[in-house]
Formats: C-alpha cells, structure tokens, sequence
C-alpha cells in the first residue's frame, strides 16, 4: 500500500500476475479479465458485454434471481422488481424462466431428468421471445431463491438454448465462487458446463471491494469498440495485492477442501435434526452454502414463514447470525466464513436443536 496505489491507467506486474492466477483457475477458453469493485459493477460489465457482442438488448433470468443494486440490475433481478417496493412484473426486454427448484417447484429432484426438464423449459421461455435474446444470465446456486441448487444437467440444457438463439451464457459466481461449494473452485463446475462470461465478486477481496469479469478473447474483442472502458480503482495494485493475498490463503490453508468436509458435517448435522423437528422439510447444500428450508407440513410444503422469523431472532440472540430468503421467506441461509470449525458447525446445530424445541414449546426465551 506504501509503495503504489493508485489508478489502473497504468500496468504494473501485480495486474497481469493476479489475472493469470484466476484465468489458470477458469476453462482455457476463459482468458481475457476486466477488473473492478463490486459484484453489481461486474454484472453491468457483464451485460455491456453481451449486448455489445451479440447487437441484442433481451435477457432471460431465473425466477427468484438476485444479481446486483444498480437500476439495471434491479431489472434482471426478480428477487427485487416482484419483492417488496417491486414493479411487480419485468421490463419487456427481461424474460423469467422458471426457478429450477427440486423441492417445492414443477419438477421433483436432484436428477438429469428434472434438470433437463427445467431446462427445456428456460428453453421456450426464450424461443418465445418476441426479440431474441443477448444473455441467459444465472447465479451457479441461487442464493437469494432460497439457497436452491439447481438439478444436474440444467445449466448444459439451458446453454444449449441460449446458444441455438445466438445469446451468451453468463454465470454469476459472486456469492458461491472460489472455492466455497467444496468439490470444486467455481460452483458452475459441478455442472460441467463453460460459461461464456463469469462475474466475480465480494470472496475476491475477503472483505476489500472488489470485482471481476472473465471472458473469452472473441467477447471482449467485440467490445472493443473505440469507447474506452475504465474503472477507476478496478484492479488497483492494492486490490490485486490484496485479491493473490486471498488466493494463496485459500490455497495454503486448503479451504475448499476445509469447506466440503465441515459442509458435509453441518447437513449431515442439520438433517439429523428432521427426525425430531418437523419443521424441517429440506436441508440442500454444497460445501458451505446450505440452506434449510421450514414447513408446517412436509405433504402440503406450507411455508413456516413466521416460524423461519422467530427462529432467526433466537438464534441472533445467542450470537448466531443467520437470515431467511426465499420466495416466502422460510429458508435458513448458511454460508458461514470458510475458516468455521468442526466445534462451530456442531455448536450451530445444538443451538438450532434448542430453539427449535422451544420454538415449538412456546417457550419465548433466549
């Protein structure tokens, strides 16, 4: 920080060293890195970029998709425009393709079946477009959409849509990226596919802002057009500093690693708890993004929203920081810090155990 800090008008090794250490990580078609600071400004990017290589304006999303703060963003995110202060229905350009949700939606399961039918239906969302799309952009898990982890074989299903229209595929890796789903570094892996843009966010800078696109050389070469794009403290010496600080703790302390085996103990943990809590109609997780969803009644999958509420308070109360998400608000996120320990998880689940009893007792204490 003593020795430069300053903008990105100039190159400095730290710039192209931190962009070859992500691009090695990515598909080899990947290979060619816009920095800035934030996860919002990198899906702007992101869509720029799209819209500029295909000549198109549309976008398809998934229902329940949260993908950033600014105007645009909001348009695309569902979570935001049907939630509450929402319009309440997309612009014209936003085409919403159902949410690809293996519990509680249309098509039940973890397999390539329901995957590939959710797909197919993403796929005449779009065919039936009165404009052809620029983009189907995606979260690789959604978050916000209540912690849900799509069926295998959707996003290789989707793709193959958004490619036969001519639009670009972009996945959204901000909340789920490097490392924390466990088996792999990027969350989009465990569906084998290769996006056509990946957007980076808040686990770059553990804490310090900072943000990324990766593309492929075709891509940004379309979005050369003479207009000069600069983000002014993007891919400042600092942050890149700051983002190979990051990769090589997450290397030498073999995080991912460290998050598929706590993760795994956390919902093995938590569905423990089924047996003697009803309430509990699903624990979903990959690595260390879990999400358990509450009911009134596993058959009708009524959603035990003001339960999911009361719950998150107690458990605040006992230094426990969780929230709820979701289309009615009963899901519990859990996307601890990846350094959490086993004594931590085991903590959590006893602590869950209590509140549930007394949730269900009537009993108001902390």
């Amino acid at each position: 920080m003593a020795r430069l800090n300053t903008n990105t008008r100039y190159l400095y090794p730290e710039l192209s060293d931190y962009a070859e250490r992500i691009c090695a990580k990515l598909p080899e078609s990947l290979d060619t890195c816009f920095f800035v600071n934030s996860g919002s400004e990198a899906n702007e990017l992101a869509l720029r970029l799209a819209r500029t290589h295909t000549g198109r304006n549309d976008v398809a999303v998934v229902d329940g998709a949260y993908h950033g703060h600014t105007g645009t963003l909001v348009d695309i995110s569902p979570y935001k425009f049907m939630g509450k202060g929402g319009t309440g229905k997309p612009k014209p350009w936003v085409h919403v393709v159902p949410l690809p949700d293996g519990y509680r939606g249309k098509h039940k399961g973890t397999d390539t079946a329901a995957g590939r039918a959710y797909g197919d239906e993403a796929g005449r969302v779009i065919e039936q477009a009165k404009r052809p799309i620029a983009a189907f952009i995606s979260e690789s898990l959604l978050s916000c959409a209540g912690q849900i982890i799509p069926p295998a074989g959707y996003f290789e299903r989707v793709f193959e849509h958004v490619r036969a229209a001519g639009g670009v595929c972009i996945i959204d890796e901000v909340q789920v990226g490097f490392g924390r789903t466990g088996m792999y570094f990027w969350a989009f892996e465990r569906q084998n596919v290769v996006p056509d843009i990946v957007v980076l966010g808040k686990p770059m800078g553990n804490g310090h802002p900072m943000g990324a696109v990766i593309t492929t050389r075709e891509i940004a070469a379309s979005f050369d057009t003479g207009m000069e794009f600069f983000s002014t403290f993007g891919g400042n010496p600092v942050s890149c500093a700051i983002g190979m600080a990051v990769l090589d703790v997450i290397r030498d302390e073999r995080l991912r690693q460290h998050a598929l085996v706590t993760g795994t103990r956390f919902r093995d943990g938590l569905r423990a708890l089924m047996d003697d809590h009803t309430m509990i109609g699903d624990v979903r997780g990959a690595g260390l993004f879990i999400g358990v969803e509450l009911v009134r009644d596993r058959e009708t999958l009524e959603p035990a929203t003001e339960e999911a509420d009361k719950l998150i308070n107690r458990l605040k109360s006992r230094g426990i920081l969780l929230s709820t998400d979701g289309p009615y608000h009963n899901v519990l996120k859990i996307k601890p810090p990846m350094v959490i320990t086993n004594d931590d998880v085991d903590m959590v689940v006893r602590a869950l155990d209590d509140e549930l009893r007394g949730l269900n007792s009537g009993d108001h204490a902390a």
